[in-house]
C-alpha cells in the first residue's frame, strides 16, 4: 500500500521585483524559507500584460554553481550568452541551463513582443549542482513544447507536462544531472491525481491557478502558494472538486517539483551558488576579471 504525504508547510509567494524592473511571484527564497535543497529559487514571473514598448527583462548577469530551469506560459522572450549561444522561448517550451563553471546571459523580452506587448507568464526554476559538477562546462537543453512529452489519466480529467521524471505514463526528454522531478498539471473538475514520488526526497507543489487539494485530508490551496510536503510518504495526491471550475483564466493548474536533497553547505552571493565562501570570492574574480566571457550586442 502506498502512503500519502501530509502537508509540512504552506508558504505564500511574496511579490517582488527582479531583473530590470519585471515582477515575479517567489515562494522561496525569502525571510520565510531560504530553499528547498536542491532548489534554490523559484520565481513566476507574471502574469502581467504589457502595454507596446513596457515589457522589461534581466539584462547581461553571470551564473556559476547551478542550473536555470525556465518554462515560458505566454509571451515571447529571448536569451543571449557569452558562449555566443541565442534563441526564442515561446509559450510552452523549456530551456535547461546549465551553467556550471560560469556564464553571462541576458534574458529579454522579444523584440516583437516589446513592440506589441501582451501577456507575459513564465516560471524559473533554480537547481542546485552537486559539489563534482559545480565547475562543470556550461550547456543548455533547449525543448520546444511539441516535444515535452505529456500524459493523461485513464478518465481524461486530468493532463500533464513532464519537464522532469515520470508521470501519468509519459517520461521526461530533457537529461538532468540532479535527479528531479517537475511536472505540470492541469486539472478538470474532479480530477484527482496520485503522484509516486521517491523516498527520501523533498517534494512541493506550486499553484498556477484555481484551488487544489492536497494531502490525506484533502486541504483546499489556492494559486501563488506552495506546499512544502513531509517525507512520509511515497505518493502525492492532487485534486479538484467536482463542482470546481477554476478561475477566470480556466482550469486548475499545478507544478509538482521534488529532488533528491544533496545535503551539501550553501554559500550564495547573488548568481553565484557555491559550498565554500572562498569559491564564492573566485567566482567573483573570475567574473570581474572577463573569464566569464562577454556577450556580443
Amino acid at each position: 500500500m502506498s502512503a500519502v504525504r501530509s502537508i509540512a508547510h504552506v508558504f505564500p509567494a511574496v511579490q517582488t521585483t527582479e531583473g530590470g524592473g519585471f515582477i515575479v511571484n517567489r515562494p522561496f527564497p525569502t525571510r520565510q524559507l531560504m530553499d528547498f535543497d536542491p532548489f534554490l529559487l523559484l520565481d513566476e514571473m507574471g502574469p502581467v500584460d504589457y502595454a507596446p514598448g513596457a515589457a522589461k527583462g534581466a539584462p547581461d548577469h553571470p551564473h556559476r554553481g547551478f542550473e536555470t530551469v525556465t518554462y515560458m506560459l505566454a509571451g515571447r522572450f529571448g536569451h543571449k550568452d557569452s558562449a555566443g549561444h541565442s534563441g526564442t522561448l515561446a509559450p510552452g517550451d523549456v530551456q535547461w541551463m546549465t551553467a556550471g563553471a560560469g556564464v553571462i546571459h541576458s534574458e529579454m523580452p522579444d523584440p516583437e513582443f516589446t513592440r506589441t506587448g501582451g501577456r507575459m507568464h513564465g516560471l524559473q526554476l533554480w537547481v542546485n549542482l552537486p559539489a563534482r559538477d559545480k565547475m562543470i562546462a556550461p550547456r543548455y537543453q533547449e525543448m520546444p513544447h511539441a516535444q515535452i512529452p505529456q500524459g493523461r489519466s485513464a478518465d481524461g480529467l486530468a493532463t500533464v507536462k513532464v519537464i522532469a521524471g515520470e508521470s501519468l505514463g509519459a517520461k521526461a526528454a530533457i537529461e538532468i544531472r540532479t535527479p528531479i522531478l517537475y511536472l505540470h498539471f492541469t486539472l478538470a473538475p474532479g480530477a484527482r491525481v496520485e503522484q509516486p514520488v521517491p523516498a527520501g526526497w523533498n517534494v512541493f507543489a506550486y499553484g498556477l491557478s484555481g484551488t487544489a487539494q492536497y494531502g490525506v485530508n484533502g486541504e483546499a490551496i489556492g494559486a501563488q502558494q506552495m506546499v512544502a510536503f513531509a517525507g512520509d510518504g511515497d505518493t502525492v495526491t492532487i485534486s479538484t472538486p467536482e463542482n470546481e471550475t477554476g478561475d477566470a483564466a480556466g482550469p486548475t493548474e499545478v507544478l509538482l517539483i521534488g529532488g533528491l536533497p544533496l545535503n551539501e553547505p550553501v554559500v550564495r552571493y547573488g548568481p553565484f551558488v557555491m559550498n565554500t565562501e572562498q569559491e564564492i570570492r573566485q567566482a567573483v574574480l573570475d567574473y570581474q576579471a572577463g573569464r566569464m566571457g562577454h556577450i556580443a550586442h
